[in-house]
């Protein structure tokens, strides 16, 4: 009796201790900082206009841009800031295509921006690094060019820099462009790019404000930041040698200038959706190689003795060591079958454990709501798409396990911003596949 009495704790404690792997390290942790999110945000605060508004430089890098840099330019000239303190600096890195024709248009169309194009060598950091130098601004914005501002942006983001002297640099909100999903005809497509929407809402709108309470914002988003220009001289610019640039920045901006890095959460840029499986694969590829490049330059500190006091061990924790044990859960479940556990036992975890991933989604959608209330149009959309919240959990797990491969592909490939896709990847694994069992085969004759 007491043999099989301990052989039921001690599969159950194997069991809850898998179990409790998600609950501990996301779920928990993501239910209070959304309490806090709610209760800190609550009452709106609106930010004063200063008597005399500063000059501004914006910076966007342009590598064949031919389809979209007119529109990222008219959203500049639509803009509520004022067109007579804008610079506007396109920082060509050898495009092959039309761009420059696009550039051509928007001058002769917006003849009140004070625009401008410098030739630079490839690469977005390099071009950003061109561009910094030719900014007259006290600010200095990045925004990509395949992308649209939100007509109040830029003044809600200089207003902050206004009010709150100690910061050094913000990143906006990155949102997908809501009338592109609209469109999408492929119901596939539609699916994917609105649970694309809902990750960025949720990891701009709760993730990022919520790491920005005690100065621990991981990264700021490469296609719209803004810093201080004399902060900005103080570092070493963009890192050339990673295709992490921004999170680079954010590291120097932080941890090298101990400065106050932030987020900006109602100034909005709007990008497009991903086309595809493909573009998502390799976008998550390339996130977490750039993740790893500059987190490995900046091992100093990172030691486990360090985990409830450094976020940056927690976050590598939680984004890579406890990445393998979280999807092998699979795996370990068809194991544990064979060990005696019901399957009954294994599908309820699984269902409590979707659940609670359900209840954290929805924490994180009420924080939106809440923080999109000035976006009327935005918000309408993002309630209207409620029923993400049960699709996002599927999401998020095929999108860990991309940056799953992607974290054993940056060990044996160098880092590039274009690599191989889903696509191929897959055509790659099944020819190995016949591969190993033609070999076997062969060597049975």
């Amino acid at each position: 009796m007491s043999y099989w009495l301990e052989l039921t704790f001690f599969k159950m404690g194997f069991w809850i201790t898998w179990a409790l792997i998600p609950v501990v390290v996301e779920i928990l942790p993501a239910f209070f900082a959304s309490i806090w999110l709610i209760m800190r945000h609550w009452h709106r605060v609106k930010l004063p206009v200063p008597e005399k508004l500063p000059v501004i430089s914006l910076i966007i890098p342009v590598y064949n841009s031919e389809g979209t840099l007119f529109n990222c330019i008219r959203s500049i000239n639509e803009s509520t800031y004022p067109a007579e303190l804008i610079q506007i600096i396109l920082a060509d890195n050898q495009s092959t295509d039309h761009s420059f024709d696009a550039f051509e248009r928007a001058q002769n169309e917006f003849k009140k921006l004070n625009m401008s194009v410098i030739n630079t060598e490839q690469g977005k950091a390099k071009a950003l690094n061109s561009a910094i130098y030719s900014s007259i601004g006290n600010y200095i914005i990045n925004i990509d060019s395949d992308g649209i501002l939100e007509k109040n942006a830029l003044m809600n983001m200089v207003l902050r820099f206004e009010n709150e002297p100690e910061l050094a640099a913000l990143t906006g909100t990155i949102l997908p462009q809501k009338e592109m999903i609209k469109t999408a005809r492929k119901k596939w497509l539609k699916l994917l790019q609105h649970n694309e929407y809902f990750e960025y809402a949720q990891a701009f709108l709760s993730g990022r404000v919520i790491e920005s309470r005690s100065n621990q914002l991981f990264t700021m988003s490469g296609a719209f930041s803004a810093f201080r220009k004399d902060t900005l001289l103080q570092t070493f610019l963009y890192n050339t040698g990673t295709i992490g640039e921004d999170t680079d920045m954010t590291f120097q901006m932080r941890d090298r200038l101990k400065n106050k890095v932030a987020i900006c959460s109602d100034a909005i840029f709007y990008i497009e959706p991903i086309d595809d499986l493909n573009t998502l694969y390799l976008q998550r590829q390339r996130w977490q190689t750039g993740e790893l490049e500059v987190v490995d330059q900046n091992t100093a500190d990172l030691q486990l003795k360090g985990f409830f006091k450094n976020f940056l061990v927690r976050r590598m924790m939680l984004d890579h060591t406890f990445l393998f044990p979280k999807l092998i859960w699979l795996a370990a479940s068809v194991v544990l079958l064979f060990l005696g556990y019901s399957w009954i036992i294994l599908l309820l975890s699984y269902v409590l454990i979707y659940f609670l991933y359900v209840v954290v989604s929805l924490l994180n959608y009420l924080c939106v709501v809440l923080l999109l209330r000035a976006f009327p149009a935005e918000r309408k959309f993002f309630k209207s798409s409620w029923w993400v919240i049960l699709t996002l959990p599927f999401y998020n797990f095929i999108c860990s396990w991309f940056r799953l491969i992607g974290t054993l592909n940056s060990m044996t490939r160098k880092s590039s911003w274009n690599t191989i896709n889903f696509s191929q990847e897959l055509k790659k694994l099944w020819t190995l596949f016949l591969a190993d069992l033609k070999m076997i085969k062969n060597k049975w004759r």
